[in-house]
């Protein structure tokens, strides 16, 4: 890719942030007499923008949501109204001119005459490094601060600050609130998040973080909910989707995760490769010459499920396909998770509850029950039938880890948050 063209898809991006942007809060300037309140959130990522609207109420109530997903490639923008139904769903050329997309929005959101206020907005920001470790209403001050960390999460961390950027030079007075993926995971043990470098690079901030920390919090929160004498059980939470990740929690608190430094590590996910000797990006340098944006983009966007079939990310396709290489993606995908598991119910000496949970995690039930087969050294089994029609409890009588399916719900999290720092209360 050139110079020109990366700078093209840049702006691209960011353009489709400022106009996603000027529609979610059209209605402050238009609709200064309304008297319904909302909090919208705002998850903006590489090659999509996700956002929800909320009541500013503690039932916290959603109104609408969508995405625009596919942006520079095969640009498509969905919306759903409150009761999940698609009110809009649009597919356009990625040539399509700025004003074009602008009219598609414009036409979804007037279509449906929404009557609300925006009082706020909350991001999801991936990386919130040492010193953020608990959402914050954000300034210049703390954007700045968090671009410190846009090496650490280059694929993430960019987009999710250039939306807060985007807000606040529409609304500068418009409060926002950022909420960290590495937040969650600040109680880890010291000795967890160590690696075995030099000191100095320790102190300079290259250690273990984790990441996908709003979806374990909000599961958490449903599983207090549920089974509030469980609290304090071990636990560990199986986030599997696009990205994947699993994550041992004691006390309600992470205790471990798989991944760390970056969201690279760990379990196989769909374009991502999961844990990887470090000595094979040497090796790719040096003897394949390849760049350090050739790699990163490798290891990124064309690994994982994606590179071990050579057919695609997509796990309910590749759960179709008898293709032998598809197949051996799968057994991948669920040898890591079984490891994994493994080391986390050692780490946290035995495990009382297995959760699973994202769009793998919680529809794809081959996927689940080859992971909890043969675990009797875990004392885990599950129902087969329970597990084939997805039921919220799945283990089978004799299991002593009671397995769950639980639907994450990071917008609610950060809603939440957000509710919550503009003086919502509880």
């Amino acid at each position: 890719m050139s110079a020109n063209s990366y700078k093209y898809e840049e702006y691209n991006i960011f353009m489709h942030y400022y106009i996603l942007i000027s529609l979610i809060f059209i209605n402050i300037e238009t609709n200064q007499n309304m008297k319904t309140k909302h909090i919208v959130t705002i998850n903006a990522g590489s090659s999509s923008i996700k956002f929800a609207v909320y009541e500013f109420t503690h039932q916290l109530n959603k109104s609408i949501n969508g995405q625009v997903e596919n942006i520079s490639t095969l640009p498509v923008m969905k919306i759903y109204d409150a009761t999940g139904n698609m009110i809009k769903d649009v597919h356009f050329d990625k040539k399509v001119s700025y004003e074009y997309f602008y009219e598609l929005l414009v036409s979804a959101f007037e279509s449906n005459q929404f009557n609300y206020s925006i009082v706020g907005a909350g991001h999801r920001v991936v990386h919130g490094g040492t010193k953020f470790n608990a959402p914050v209403l954000v300034n210049g001050d703390i954007v700045a601060e968090l671009k410190k960390y846009i090496p650490f999460a280059p694929l993430h961390q960019p987009y999710n600050l250039k939306a807060i950027e985007t807000v606040s030079n529409l609304y500068p007075e418009m409060p926002q609130v950022a909420c960290f993926d590495t937040a969650f995971h600040c109680t880890h043990p010291v000795v967890c998040d160590l690696f075995g470098l030099p000191r100095k690079l320790t102190n300079a901030g290259i250690k273990r973080y984790g990441f996908h920390g709003l979806s374990y919090e909000y599961i958490m929160h449903q599983f207090k909910k549920l089974y509030p004498d469980k609290i304090n059980s071990k636990i560990i939470v199986a986030h599997l989707g696009n990205g994947s990740s699993m994550c041992a929690i004691h006390h309600a608190k992470s205790i471990d995760t798989t991944m760390g430094f970056t969201a690279l590590d760990g379990l196989l996910m769909g374009t991502r490769c999961g844990s990887l000797d470090p000595g094979v990006v040497i090796y790719l340098m040096e003897y394949h010459n390849m760049t350090p944006r050739q790699i990163e983009t490798m290891l990124y966007k064309e690994s994982g499920l994606l590179g071990v079939s050579g057919i695609t990310y997509d796990m309910r396709k590749l759960l179709e396909d008898k293709n032998d290489s598809a197949q051996q993606a799968i057994d991948l995908y669920v040898y890591r998770i079984r490891r994994e598991l493994g080391a986390l119910a050692s780490v946290l000496g035995g495990i009382d509850h297995l959760v699973f949970t994202g769009g793998i995690g919680e529809h794809a039930s081959q996927i689940r029950e080859r992971v909890c087969e043969n675990n009797e050294w875990l004392s885990l089994s599950i129902n087969k039938d329970k597990n084939g029609k997805n039921e919220s409890v799945i283990n089978d009588d004799k299991s002593k880890v009671g397995v769950h399916i639980i639907p994450t719900n990071e917008e609610w999290i950060i809603a939440n948050h957000t509710y919550r720092l503009l003086g919502g209360g509880e």
